[in-house]
């Protein structure tokens, strides 16, 4: 099971620079992926609030051997053709070490009702669908440069517990990131997985995100491949900056 922080550029975190530096030092000390949380709002009492793919660019100039990406990114808000150029590149800016956690997204903050984005779930679902198409497209020709990663930049799908209609989605594509679930929900849901895959699950990542400090074995005997360290979405540079020197095996 690989390692990874998993923080929101919010409030004390909400300086790329501060955050670029936690990565660096996660990386000196064996951690394998550092991920962000990607909103354009978020409810009281978070103030600050940083675009996560320049926090992203600045992570991938200050790494050189992490994972990195967006957890998530709610493609129904978003241009996809926007969005293909700043993922291929950043696949390019980061040899290759780019992840695209996608989803649905929600209204937190206005986020969605605001701006007089889509707020209809099913809707959503629907552009979703058809943004997730639309990329693989761009990024295997339609656009130039593409991305380094081959065949495409792997994506991450969300998933809310117990939901079950998202998971047939994530099959298709390269791993899942469910949420609000405990490691024997886990379990259920990469057996679903493993079924809708044909019983395979090679090159597949099941990704969950916990707190500091929780045990992290019954979650690699429930499928994860990957478990996040998190903290919500106030996170102090002080409680990352521990965890981080700390190190993957504490």
């Amino acid at each position: 099971m690989r390692r990874g922080i998993y923080v929101a550029p919010f409030d004390e975190l909400a300086d790329p620079r501060v955050v670029a530096d936690l990565a660096a030092r996660a990386e000196a000390r064996g951690w394998d992926g550092f991920f962000v949380w990607d909103h354009i709002a978020y409810d009281p009492p978070v103030r600050a609030v940083a675009d996560a793919w320049v926090v992203l660019t600045a992570i991938a100039c200050a790494t050189e051997r992490l994972t990195i990406g967006p957890m998530v990114t709610p493609i129904p808000r978003r241009r996809v053709q926007k969005l293909a150029r700043e993922t291929a590149t950043l696949d390019v800016l980061s040899s290759g070490r780019l992840v695209l956690g996608a989803g649905i997204g929600g209204d937190r903050g206005g986020e969605l009702s605001a701006w007089g984005e889509e707020i209809d779930p099913r809707a959503r679902a629907g552009l979703l669908d058809a943004g997730l198409q639309r990329l693989a497209e761009l990024w295997t020709g339609g656009f130039e440069p593409r991305p380094v990663q081959r065949p495409r930049i792997p994506v991450w799908l969300a998933v809310r517990w117990p939901n079950r209609r998202p998971l047939k989605r994530a099959a298709r594509w390269d791993g899942l990131f469910p949420v609000q679930l405990q490691a024997a929900d886990l379990a259920a849901y990469v057996q679903e997985l493993r079924a809708l895959r044909g019983g395979n699950l090679d090159g597949f990542d099941v990704v969950v995100t916990n707190r500091p400090g929780t045990d992290l074995r019954p979650w690699e005997a429930a499928g994860a491949t990957w478990c996040l360290t998190g903290w919500g979405p106030q996170p102090r540079a002080e409680q990352v900056a521990a965890v981080v020197e700390a190190g993957p095996s504490a």
